[in-house]
C-alpha cells in the first residue's frame, strides 16, 4: 500500500457528527457517524502519510422533531461547532493541512467558524444537493445538513449563524456549489446569488468556474466540502440521499486535484458516506482510493 507524496502537511481528524440528518428509520440513528472508522479501516492514514488528530467527539443524537421546533438539533450543533472550529484552528496554527471525515454535512459550520476568525474565506461546495434549505424558500427549517449552506452564509438563527457576531461565516460571491443535480436543489441555488455548476457540466467546465470564484485576490483561501453523493449513485450508493446523474470517481478525482492546485485550499472534509449502508466496505474503500488520488496531486 504506498504512501502519497504531498508538500502539504495532513493532519486526519474525525468530526463522526449525525446532529444534521433526520432519523433513517423511528428508533434508530442516522449510521454516517462510523464513516470515520469505515475510512481509517481502509487503510486512509496510512495511505496518506497524515498524522492522527483524533476526534472531536459530538453531543447525543435526540431523534424526536416536529415542524416548528426549529433546526433538529440545533443548539447540539452550536456547541458542536465551536469545539470543531477550535480543534480546527490549532491543527492550522500548526502549519497542518486538515483532512476531516464526517460525519454529516452540518461538520462545514465548524469549519467556516474556524476560518472566518482567520479572515475571508471561500467554499468550494461539492455536493449533489443544494443544502440550502431556509425560511426564504421553505415552509420551515429542520435538518441541518439540508441547510447548512444556507446557515454558513447567513441564513437562520443567530446561535447557529451568529456565532461570535461574525456571520456570515462566507460570503455569498465566495461560495462557488459544484454537483449539484437537476431538480429542487438546483432551482433553489440557481436563484440564489451563489455560483454553482451542475454535475452534467462539471468535467467542462467546473475547474475554470471554481477558480473565478476562489482564486480572487480579496479571499485569505478557501475550504473544500465534499459529500459522498456527489458521486453518481452507481458509483457510490452508501448515502442517506443517493441519486443518479453525478461525477464518476475519476472526474471527482480530477475536479478535487484542480481545487487543490488553486492557491489557499485551507483544508478538506468529506460526509454522508453510511456505513450500515456498505456491508463489505467496498463503498467506504473506493471512498478512500478517491481521497488518497486527490491528495497525491
Amino acid at each position: 500500500m504506498s504512501i502519497i507524496t504531498t508538500d502539504r502537511v495532513l493532519a486526519v481528524l474525525d468530526a463522526p457528527s449525525n446532529l444534521g440528518l433526520r432519523p433513517p428509520a423511528p428508533d434508530s440513528v442516522p449510521g454516517c457517524y462510523k464513516a470515520p472508522w469505515a475510512l481509517r479501516d481502509a487503510g486512509l492514514l496510512q495511505r496518506l502519510g497524515a498524522s492522527d488528530a483524533g476526534a472531536v467527539v459530538p453531543p447525543r443524537y435526540v431523534s424526536t422533531w416536529q415542524p416548528g421546533d426549529g433546526v433538529r438539533n440545533g443548539q447540539a450543533i452550536a456547541a458542536y461547532t465551536r469545539r470543531l472550529a477550535e480543534r480546527l484552528a490549532g491543527l492550522r496554527g500548526e502549519g497542518r493541512f486538515p483532512v476531516v471525515l464526517g460525519g454529516d454535512c452540518s461538520i462545514v459550520l465548524g469549519a467556516a467558524l474556524a476560518l472566518r476568525r482567520e479572515g475571508r474565506y471561500g467554499l468550494a461546495y461539492l455536493d449533489a444537493h443544494a443544502d440550502f434549505r431556509h425560511l426564504g424558500n421553505s415552509p420551515h427549517v429542520g435538518a441541518a445538513a439540508g441547510e447548512d449552506l444556507a446557515l454558513v452564509t447567513g441564513r437562520g438563527d443567530g446561535y447557529l449563524t451568529d456565532i461570535d457576531g461574525l456571520r456570515p461565516y462566507v460570503r455569498d460571491e465566495d461560495v462557488i456549489v459544484l454537483g449539484v443535480r437537476e431538480g429542487e436543489d438546483l432551482l433553489d441555488v440557481a436563484g440564489s446569488g451563489l455560483a454553482y455548476v451542475p454535475a452534467a457540466e462539471v468535467a467542462a467546465r467546473g475547474e475554470e468556474a471554481a477558480a473565478a470564484v476562489l482564486a480572487r485576490p480579496e479571499l485569505d483561501g478557501f475550504w473544500i466540502h465534499v459529500d459522498a453523493d456527489v458521486l453518481d449513485s452507481s458509483v457510490l450508493s452508501a448515502v442517506d440521499s443517493p441519486s443518479p446523474g453525478g461525477l464518476s470517481a475519476d472526474e471527482l478525482v480530477r475536479l478535487l486535484r484542480g481545487l487543490l492546485r488553486l492557491p489557499g485550499a485551507a483544508g478538506f472534509q468529506v460526509t454522508i458516506l453510511d456505513p450500515d449502508l456498505d456491508e463489505d466496505g467496498s463503498q467506504a474503500a473506493l471512498l478512500a482510493d478517491v481521497i488518497v488520488r486527490a491528495l497525491a496531486a
